[in-house]
This record gives C-alpha cells, sequence and structure tokens, in this order.
C-alpha cells in the first residue's frame, strides 16, 4: 500500500450564497496529526465532510493517494461533532462499538464474527472502557460516552482518524483524557483533528492550521496560536492606547 497522501486542491464549497470553503488547499500526509482551528461557521466541519466524501465541493478536487476516494483503499475513522446516537436508547457499550464492523451492505441473518469481536476488544482496551463494556450507554459520563464513539471509529483499524470536536460538552478531566488518548493513537495513525481547546492541543499535534474559509495560518502550533489568536489582542490594545492614553 502506498502511503497516505490526501490532497484538497482549489477545494470550494457553497452552501446557496454562502462560502463556506474558498480555494482551499492542503495536503495531508502519513503520519501527520494536524489541528484544525478557527472561528465558528469558518467552515472546519465542512472542510473534514468533503475528504470524508459526505460533501461533495462546488470547486475544485480532492485526490487520495493520485486516486479519487472510491478507487483508493484507505481506511477512514470518523468521530462526528453530534453523535447519531440516542443515548436514552437500550443498548451497551460493546454493542455501540461492534456496530462500527457493519458492513455498510446489511445481510439477512448478519452476524458478528469471532474476528469482529477481538477487534472491540482491543479497541475498547485501548480506549480504556473494556471494563464498562456490559454498561447501558445511558450510564455513561459524557467523557465515557466520547471514548466510545472514538472506540467505534477505530474499529476498522482506519489509516486515518477525523475527530470533529471530540471534547465538546464534556469536562476539563475528560477533555485532557481525550487528549492524551488522542496523542497516543497519532503514534500509529494518521490524526486531522478539530477543536477550540488550542493551548491544550498546541504541544502534541505535528502541525496547527487557522482556518476561517480558506487556511489563515499554517505551520508550527505556537507561532500559528500566537498570530492568529494573540496577535488580534495585541493589535487591538495598540489601536485603543496610545502614549498611555486610551483613543
Amino acid at each position: 500500500m502506498r502511503p497516505l497522501k490526501i490532497e484538497l486542491n482549489e477545494i470550494s464549497v457553497n452552501y446557496g450564497k454562502i462560502h463556506a470553503l474558498k480555494n482551499l488547499n492542503l495536503t495531508i500526509n502519513e503520519g501527520d496529526y494536524i489541528g484544525i482551528v478557527g472561528p465558528n461557521g469558518g467552515g472546519k466541519s465542512t472542510m473534514m465532510k468533503s475528504i470524508l466524501g459526505l460533501i461533495k465541493p462546488s470547486k475544485g478536487k480532492i485526490t487520495y493517494c493520485g486516486t479519487s476516494l472510491k478507487k483508493s483503499d484507505i481506511r477512514m475513522g470518523y468521530v462526528p461533532q453530534i453523535s447519531d446516537i440516542n443515548r436514552m436508547f437500550p443498548i451497551t457499550v460493546e454493542e455501540v462499538v461492534l456496530s462500527g464492523r457493519m458492513s455498510k451492505e446489511i445481510r439477512p441473518f448478519f452476524k458478528y464474527s469471532e474476528e469482529d469481536k477481538k477487534a472491540v476488544e482491543e479497541v475498547l482496551d485501548t480506549v480504556g472502557l473494556k471494563k464498562l463494556k456490559n454498561r447501558q450507554i445511558n450510564e455513561l459520563s459524557g467523557g465515557e460516552f466520547q471514548k466510545m464513539i472514538i472506540a467505534r471509529a477505530l474499529t476498522l483499524k482506519p489509516d486515518i482518524l477525523l475527530l470533529d470536536e471530540p471534547t465538546a460538552m464534556v469536562d476539563v478531566m475528560s477533555q485532557r483524557q481525550i487528549f492524551s488518548l488522542i496523542k497516543k493513537l497519532s503514534k500509529d495513525i494518521t490524526i486531522v483533528l478539530i477543536t477550540h481547546h488550542v493551548q491544550m492541543i498546541s504541544k502534541n499535534v505535528k502541525k496547527l492550521i487557522y482556518l476561517d474559509r480558506n487556511i489563515i495560518a499554517e505551520g508550527d502550533p505556537n507561532q500559528v496560536y500566537q498570530y492568529a489568536y494573540l496577535r488580534p489582542v495585541h493589535q487591538s490594545i495598540k489601536k485603543r492606547v496610545v502614549g498611555g492614553a486610551h483613543v
């Protein structure tokens, strides 16, 4: 198998008159751990869904190891911003994670194989939920629920894992645990992570991107953080304070 390489070339996505992405160029290489930050409505989720093939770009082309998504053999895992799972549905952690092994074409009398069950045992151990596999999902904390969703995305042993704000609406301790887990996963899997918790990931990611319809800043996490977040604050202060007097 060729080394993973996903290239976005001049990608634009429009929702009617709204330009979610405009002439975006980005290359994702094998082994990357990329953090994506930026304002709400800046196109972060749209970019991720375009990579996954869930949204068709209005303009431009995405290639996967030089070919189309259908023709490539890249395995992609996805952790959406909002899970489609009803937390009150009577189902166990193990059953949810097993669903990640389900074929797109559901056959009559479908039954999970021993290989499926073994894969689920492995990922539950990886995310730290092995002891909770028989627990009903409505008994999980927010952090445990998110780890379960990550485990489901890992069941097919993806080459790249795309996570859209996996720490949204969980407590600070759970945020740290999840970011620590993602850091561990990044040793073996290419990671693209959307988050608002810039300071928590700045020491972990290899590259940080500030996205606002297009890439505004890209590269060293500390430099991008200073450019995107601290520079506007400093400029605002300079505009308001001249020679010690507010203007």
